[in-house]
Order: C-alpha cells, then sequence, then structure tokens
C-alpha cells in the first residue's frame, strides 16, 4: 500500500475550474485501477483548520495497491491531463502507512496499521466530521492550537485540508520526528486540554488519526518544495 497527496494551485482567474474539477474528477477516480480509496479535498487558508477557504488550492488524497499503480495515474490519467491543461502548480508526496486508528466514512482507508515507528520525518493525518452542535466548540479552540503547531520543536509544514466547509475537516502536518509529534499532541498544556475537551464533550462523529513515513516528493506549491531544506532527510 502507498498513500499519496496531492496539493494542487490554480490561477486566479481559472477558480470556476478548480470548483467543477470538483464534481467531474469523481468519476475517473470512481473507475481508476489499483485506487481503494480518494478524497477530493478543499484547503483552508492557514495550513491547517481554518473557516476561510483558499479558492486556489486544492488537495486530492489516494491510497493506492501499489506504487505502478500511482505513477500511472499520474502519467496517463484524465485528472493529470485536467491538471497539466490547465497548468496547475502540483506537489504530491508519497507515503507509507505506519499508524491508523479511526474511520473516515465508515472505512479504515489505510489498514488498522499498527507497524513500529521509524526514526526520521513523520507526516500525521488528523480528521474529524464535527458534530453540527459542537461547532462553536470546535472552532473557538482550534486557532490557539494551530497557533502552537507552527511554532512547535520540529515542525515543518502543514496543510488544512477538507471534503465540507466547517464540519468535516482534516490537517496534515509533517514533523522532523516522532519524538516532536509526541512532544507537541500531549506535552503541550494548550493542546492536551483541547484534546481532553473533545472527549468529554464528545466533539465528533468520526474521526481518525494516522501516522506515515514521507518516501518521496515531488513539484511546488507556492514556488517551493514544503519540505524545504528537510527533503534530504527522504529515505534516511
Amino acid at each position: 500500500m502507498i498513500v499519496s497527496l496531492t496539493i494542487v494551485r490554480y490561477k486566479k482567474a481559472l477558480i470556476p475550474f478548480a470548483l467543477l474539477a470538483m464534481a467531474i474528477h469523481r468519476l475517473p477516480l470512481m473507475l481508476q485501477k489499483g485506487c481503494s480509496f480518494w478524497k477530493l479535498l478543499g484547503s483552508g487558508k492557514n495550513g491547517t483548520f481554518d473557516t476561510k477557504p483558499d479558492w486556489q488550492q486544492w488537495g486530492l488524497l489516494a491510497v493506492w495497491d501499489k506504487p505502478e499503480s500511482f505513477y500511472q495515474f499520474h502519467n496517463q490519467s484524465f485528472i493529470a491531463f485536467w491538471w497539466n491543461f490547465f497548468l496547475v502548480e502540483k506537489w504530491t508526496i508519497l507515503l507509507t502507512p505506519l499508524q491508523s486508528h479511526g474511520k473516515w466514512d465508515g472505512k479504515e482507508p489505510f489498514g488498522n496499521e499498527q507497524m513500529g515507528m521509524e526514526d526520521g520525518l513523520i507526516a500525521v493525518l488528523t480528521r474529524a466530521t464535527i458534530r453540527l452542535n459542537k461547532l462553536k466548540h470546535f472552532w473557538g479552540n482550534v486557532y490557539g492550537v494551530s497557533d502552537l503547531m507552527a511554532t512547535a520543536r520540529g515542525f515543518i509544514a502543514s496543510f488544512g485540508i477538507g471534503e465540507a466547509p466547517l464540519y468535516r475537516q482534516a490537517t496534515f502536518s509533517i514533523w522532523e520526528s516522532l519524538e516532536d509529534v509526541k512532544a507537541f499532541a500531549y506535552r503541550s498544556r494548550e493542546h492536551s486540554e483541547v484534546i481532553k475537551r473533545t472527549r468529554a464533550e464528545n466533539w465528533y462523529k468520526e474521526e481518525l488519526f494516522a501516522r506515515f513515513k514521507p518516501i518521496a516528493t515531488f513539484g511546488t506549491i507556492k514556488g517551493k518544495d514544503p519540505l524545504g531544506d528537510h527533503i534530504n532527510l527522504l529515505n534516511k
């Protein structure tokens, strides 16, 4: 199994075609061989959960049975042709699942992986469907946590992605090490308090948490690879 996350940016004048893609790209993905799970995603403006969408930036997360299936899609699919035709800027990261628990639309897209953690770069996906009567609680707390993450030790980059504004949200983040992830998640008082509240007050209808080993990236977003100087740490 291999997981891909592709982030694309359209020119402002082409935003209508970006919105159109969210509708018409569903059929080719349904028919795509070797792809067991996919999600077309919008993006928040600030690299994490955000009520303000970035209309230029969109994402596609997919799970592939083998690397060859991904590369066939990347090189020869209708969606690849669409992206090339509209000259979108795109960045892709390929990942191997290390640990996953929870569900996404009732499925376990990355399996029930419980592989041993490895040294080096690690990527984290947190995704939730927020209960409508808990939206005020969620959005009243999330921005403080986002600010903390951006300044946390070992933090490299993040993307706010989601299937629907306000209530179906996800954050994909990349860190220098698992130790840095744990330090932010469990040793930060503010973040720990928010985690406790999500459990005690039952904010989420459904949630998923997964960790991955980044194995390759290519392309750029906003003119650069988000891994920046850390790209040389891949495969080490």
